[in-house]
């Protein structure tokens, strides 16, 4: 009687050769750091209720070996199936078939389907949350009133239109030949240069390789990098890049072009780290050299302590001199939670006292750094994207590039 029941049961799974198939629909590229939404369509031709395990062969990044689904399937049904998958660093990811494992009512025989095609995809830094930065209230074509006009120094003019001479012009302005054609005085207008360069600058060694959160602080400047970049150009300013250890890398000379975002993601989507100490003395010699017009620099490195910070200082404090230098790095909140914690013992308290000492230099670090007319941000990496965002417009409203 067994014998006969496994017969049927066989029959039933395999008379049809395409009883069950599973679609999987994948994004265009991942984004790090983000839940990246995966759908899987299943169908079931066979003429009874099916019950069937799905086991999905997940990149080697995620680690996992028994990412399984189970369901049952009417007769004729279709059914979706949703789920998110986290990356946690840049590069290539390769998805496998899908394999599908199918019981009838009888459940003595297991038919396996082996479907869905090999998948490669590249994961790209966070261009999910793109939209949640995506700061659509601002335009240049907003005027406020009762605001100053203030003269900045180092910035260029570009020309508008030729007018009448009125009294009060600037007679240096006066164009001749439009005054000889037009047989009285024309003078050229000039209006300030509205867009201005914006270069993100990532320092990519070991000081940026700690992690919180699964993300090395390197993937959060990044991260960070390719949102600012995006309120930048909306903004009308020019967005650029560079990377640094003991040389400078990935350059993207800052541009208003459409292409400037594409151009960005690209560099950002391989940058990798020595692991050595990053050269200060280069990054300022070439940006003296190649960057000749007065531009903000966001620095995305980390300083942990004030004898770091003073190795440093000269080169940063000469970049100051022709540019507005915006140092950002990181708040180690590991001390903050250590900090929060209650003590139990002597030796609780020791860890304390030296964990408020390391936060206590990060202050001192912004605070040095103010002496010398360079900005900060002072940071958790979480709070990253949002801190640096906001100071560049503060930096804007205030005109101070």
């Amino acid at each position: 009687m067994l014998s006969f029941l496994v017969f049927v049961d066989l029959f039933l799974l395999y008379k049809i050769k395409k009883g069950v198939t599973i679609t999987r629909f994948l994004p265009e590229r991942l984004s790090n750091g983000d839940e990246n939404k995966i759908t899987l369509k299943t169908n079931n031709y066979y003429s009874f209720k099916t019950h069937i395990s799905i086991i999905e062969e997940l990149p080697f990044q995620f680690q996992k070996r028994d990412f399984i689904f189970r369901l049952t399937l009417t007769p004729k049904e279709e059914k979706k199936l949703h789920y998110n998958l986290k990356p946690t660093e840049r590069g290539v990811y390769n998805f496998g078939h899908i394999n599908a494992y199918v019981n009838s009512p009888l459940q003595l025989v297991t038919k396996k389907y082996i479907l869905g095609e090999e998948k490669v995809l590249k994961c790209y830094p966070s261009f999910l949350k793109l939209r949640d930065f995506d700061i659509t209230s601002f335009t240049n074509q907003s005027i406020s009133y009762g605001t100053k006009k203030i003269r900045r120094i180092g910035n260029s003019l570009e020309f508008e239109q030729i007018k009448e001479y009125v009294s009060g012009d600037d007679i240096r302005t006066l164009n001749w030949k439009a005054t000889a054609k037009s047989n009285q005085l024309m003078v050229n207008q000039y209006v300030e240069e509205k867009s201005q360069p914006v270069y993100s600058i990532i320092d990519k060694g070991r000081a940026m390789q700690m992690h919180f959160n699964e993300l090395s602080l390197l993937d959060y400047a990044i991260n960070a990098t390719l949102a600012i970049s995006n309120v930048i150009l909306k903004k009308q300013d020019k967005a650029g890049m560079l990377t640094f250890s003991k040389k400078l890398e990935d350059w993207v000379v800052a541009e208003k072009r459409s292409s400037q975002m594409s151009l960005i993601s690209e560099r950002l989507h391989n940058i990798k780290t020595d692991f050595s100490e990053s050269d200060f003395s280069t990054l300022y010699s070439v940006i003296k050299r190649k960057i000749t017009h007065r531009s903000l620099l966001i620095i995305y490195t980390n300083f942990e302590t004030m004898d770091g910070l003073n190795r440093q200082l000269t080169y940063l404090r000469a970049l100051a001199k022709n540019h507005l230098v915006l140092v950002v790095f990181f708040k180690n909140t590991d001390l903050q939670t250590l900090i929060n914690t209650k003590a139990n013992n002597i030796q609780d308290v020791y860890d304390s006292i030296i964990a408020e000492k390391f936060m206590y230099e990060k202050v001192r670090i912004v605070n040095e750094l103010k002496k010398y007319g360079i900005q900060s941000v002072l940071t958790s990496p979480k709070n990253l994207t949002g801190d640096t965002i906001n100071k560049y417009l503060e930096l804007k409203a205030r005109r101070l590039f």
